[in-house]
Protein backbone atom coordinates (compact mmCIF):
# COMPACT_ATOMS: atom_id res chain seq x y z
CA UNK A 1 0.00 0.00 0.00
CA UNK A 2 2.74 2.45 0.92
CA UNK A 3 4.46 1.93 -2.41
CA UNK A 4 1.37 2.85 -4.44
CA UNK A 5 -0.74 5.11 -2.21
CA UNK A 6 0.47 8.36 -3.83
CA UNK A 7 -0.21 7.07 -7.35
CA UNK A 8 -3.68 5.80 -6.42
CA UNK A 9 -4.66 8.99 -4.59
CA UNK A 10 -3.32 11.36 -7.27
CA UNK A 11 -5.09 9.44 -10.05
CA UNK A 12 -8.40 9.60 -8.20
CA UNK A 13 -7.88 13.25 -7.19
CA UNK A 14 -7.12 14.33 -10.75
CA UNK A 15 -10.23 12.66 -12.07
CA UNK A 16 -12.61 13.75 -9.32
CA UNK A 17 -11.13 17.14 -8.54
CA UNK A 18 -11.94 16.50 -4.88
CA UNK A 19 -9.47 15.20 -2.28
CA UNK A 20 -12.15 13.82 0.03
CA UNK A 21 -13.71 11.79 -2.76
CA UNK A 22 -10.25 10.65 -3.86
CA UNK A 23 -9.54 9.39 -0.33
CA UNK A 24 -12.76 7.35 -0.36
CA UNK A 25 -11.92 5.90 -3.75
CA UNK A 26 -8.36 5.09 -2.64
CA UNK A 27 -9.77 3.17 0.32
CA UNK A 28 -11.98 1.16 -2.02
CA UNK A 29 -9.02 0.46 -4.31
CA UNK A 30 -6.94 -0.86 -1.43
CA UNK A 31 -9.84 -2.95 -0.13
CA UNK A 32 -9.98 -4.60 -3.55
CA UNK A 33 -6.22 -5.01 -3.51
CA UNK A 34 -6.51 -6.72 -0.11
CA UNK A 35 -9.09 -9.11 -1.56
CA UNK A 36 -6.64 -9.98 -4.37
CA UNK A 37 -3.51 -9.81 -2.25
CA UNK A 38 -2.51 -13.42 -2.88
CA UNK A 39 -2.27 -12.67 -6.61
CA UNK A 40 -0.78 -9.18 -6.26
CA UNK A 41 1.83 -9.99 -3.64
CA UNK A 42 4.45 -11.15 -6.10
CA UNK A 43 3.00 -9.72 -9.30
CA UNK A 44 5.22 -7.36 -11.29
CA UNK A 45 2.06 -5.77 -12.71
CA UNK A 46 0.53 -4.78 -9.37
CA UNK A 47 1.03 -1.06 -10.09
CA UNK A 48 -0.77 -1.29 -13.42
CA UNK A 49 -3.58 -3.27 -11.84
CA UNK A 50 -4.00 -0.66 -9.10
CA UNK A 51 -4.00 2.20 -11.63
CA UNK A 52 -6.64 0.46 -13.75
CA UNK A 53 -8.81 -0.29 -10.71
CA UNK A 54 -8.42 3.31 -9.52
CA UNK A 55 -9.44 4.72 -12.90
CA UNK A 56 -12.42 2.39 -13.20
CA UNK A 57 -13.67 2.97 -9.64
CA UNK A 58 -13.31 6.73 -10.08
CA UNK A 59 -15.25 6.69 -13.34
CA UNK A 60 -17.93 4.55 -11.70
CA UNK A 61 -18.10 7.03 -8.82
CA UNK A 62 -18.41 9.97 -11.19
CA UNK A 63 -21.10 8.20 -13.18
CA UNK A 64 -23.14 7.53 -10.05
CA UNK A 65 -22.84 10.92 -8.42
CA UNK A 66 -22.41 13.44 -11.22
CA UNK A 67 -25.09 15.74 -12.54
CA UNK A 68 -26.45 14.73 -15.87
CA UNK A 69 -24.01 15.66 -18.60
CA UNK A 70 -25.47 17.75 -21.36
CA UNK A 71 -25.73 15.83 -24.59
CA UNK A 72 -23.54 16.89 -27.47
CA UNK A 73 -26.58 18.16 -29.34
CA UNK A 74 -27.16 20.68 -26.56
CA UNK A 75 -23.56 21.79 -26.79
CA UNK A 76 -23.94 22.52 -30.50
CA UNK A 77 -25.88 25.68 -29.71
CA UNK A 78 -23.06 26.86 -27.44
CA UNK A 79 -20.45 25.96 -30.06
CA UNK A 80 -22.34 28.04 -32.63
CA UNK A 81 -22.35 30.98 -30.21
CA UNK A 82 -18.64 30.55 -29.51
CA UNK A 83 -17.73 30.55 -33.19
CA UNK A 84 -19.76 33.69 -33.98
CA UNK A 85 -16.81 35.98 -33.45
CA UNK A 86 -14.36 34.30 -31.19
CA UNK A 87 -11.52 32.55 -32.91
CA UNK A 88 -10.54 29.12 -31.70
CA UNK A 89 -7.44 29.15 -29.52
CA UNK A 90 -4.56 27.41 -31.21
CA UNK A 91 -1.46 27.58 -29.08
CA UNK A 92 1.19 24.96 -28.78
CA UNK A 93 2.43 24.86 -25.23
CA UNK A 94 6.22 24.66 -25.24
CA UNK A 95 7.76 21.80 -23.29
CA UNK A 96 9.72 24.36 -21.26
CA UNK A 97 6.63 26.27 -20.11
CA UNK A 98 6.76 24.86 -16.59
CA UNK A 99 10.53 24.31 -16.54
CA UNK A 100 11.20 27.14 -14.07
CA UNK A 101 8.94 25.53 -11.46
CA UNK A 102 9.88 22.59 -9.30
CA UNK A 103 7.82 19.40 -9.46
CA UNK A 104 5.66 20.28 -6.45
CA UNK A 105 4.89 23.75 -7.82
CA UNK A 106 4.01 22.31 -11.25
CA UNK A 107 1.74 19.67 -9.73
CA UNK A 108 0.04 22.22 -7.48
CA UNK A 109 -0.49 24.67 -10.34
CA UNK A 110 -1.85 22.04 -12.73
CA UNK A 111 -4.03 20.36 -10.10
CA UNK A 112 -5.46 23.72 -9.08
CA UNK A 113 -6.26 24.59 -12.69
CA UNK A 114 -7.82 21.16 -13.33
CA UNK A 115 -10.06 21.51 -10.26
CA UNK A 116 -11.55 24.68 -11.74
CA UNK A 117 -12.71 22.92 -14.91
CA UNK A 118 -16.24 21.54 -15.21
CA UNK A 119 -16.26 17.85 -14.33
CA UNK A 120 -16.91 16.57 -17.86
CA UNK A 121 -13.96 18.56 -19.24
CA UNK A 122 -11.62 17.64 -16.37
CA UNK A 123 -12.32 13.92 -16.68
CA UNK A 124 -11.80 13.91 -20.46
CA UNK A 125 -8.56 15.90 -20.36
CA UNK A 126 -7.12 13.86 -17.47
CA UNK A 127 -7.91 10.57 -19.20
CA UNK A 128 -6.33 11.83 -22.41
CA UNK A 129 -3.22 13.60 -21.11
CA UNK A 130 -2.47 11.79 -17.84
CA UNK A 131 -3.88 8.31 -18.43
CA UNK A 132 -2.93 8.43 -22.14
CA UNK A 133 -6.19 6.95 -23.38
CA UNK A 134 -7.27 7.54 -26.98
CA UNK A 135 -10.33 9.63 -27.81
CA UNK A 136 -12.19 6.45 -28.75
CA UNK A 137 -11.27 4.72 -25.48
CA UNK A 138 -12.42 7.75 -23.49
CA UNK A 139 -15.73 7.86 -25.38
CA UNK A 140 -16.23 4.16 -24.69
CA UNK A 141 -15.35 4.44 -20.95
CA UNK A 142 -17.59 7.47 -20.44
CA UNK A 143 -20.35 6.18 -22.72
CA UNK A 144 -20.48 9.42 -24.72
CA UNK A 145 -19.94 10.26 -28.37
CA UNK A 146 -16.48 10.70 -29.86
CA UNK A 147 -17.43 14.25 -30.85
CA UNK A 148 -18.28 15.08 -27.22
CA UNK A 149 -14.90 13.83 -26.03
CA UNK A 150 -13.08 15.93 -28.62
CA UNK A 151 -15.16 19.00 -27.76
CA UNK A 152 -14.63 18.57 -24.02
CA UNK A 153 -10.86 18.19 -24.43
CA UNK A 154 -10.64 21.21 -26.76
CA UNK A 155 -12.66 23.35 -24.35
CA UNK A 156 -10.67 22.12 -21.36
CA UNK A 157 -7.40 23.06 -23.04
CA UNK A 158 -8.78 26.49 -23.92
CA UNK A 159 -9.99 26.98 -20.33
CA UNK A 160 -6.67 25.84 -18.85
CA UNK A 161 -4.63 28.52 -20.65
CA UNK A 162 -5.96 31.50 -18.68
CA UNK A 163 -5.99 29.47 -15.46
CA UNK A 164 -2.31 28.61 -15.87
CA UNK A 165 -1.53 32.20 -16.87
CA UNK A 166 -3.27 33.41 -13.72
CA UNK A 167 -1.00 31.07 -11.78
CA UNK A 168 2.06 32.95 -12.98
CA UNK A 169 2.64 31.50 -16.41
CA UNK A 170 2.58 33.89 -19.30
CA UNK A 171 2.15 33.11 -22.97
CA UNK A 172 5.36 33.80 -24.88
Amino acid sequence: MRAYQDMVFSTAAQLTGNDAHAEDIAQDVFLRAYEHFSHLRSSPTAGGWLKTVTTNLTLNYLTRYRKRWRLFSELKAHADEDSSGASEIEWEVPDTLLADLDADQRRELIDGALRQLPQHQRVAVVLYHFEELSYQDIAHKLDVSLAKVKTDIRRARAALLPLLAAGGLERE
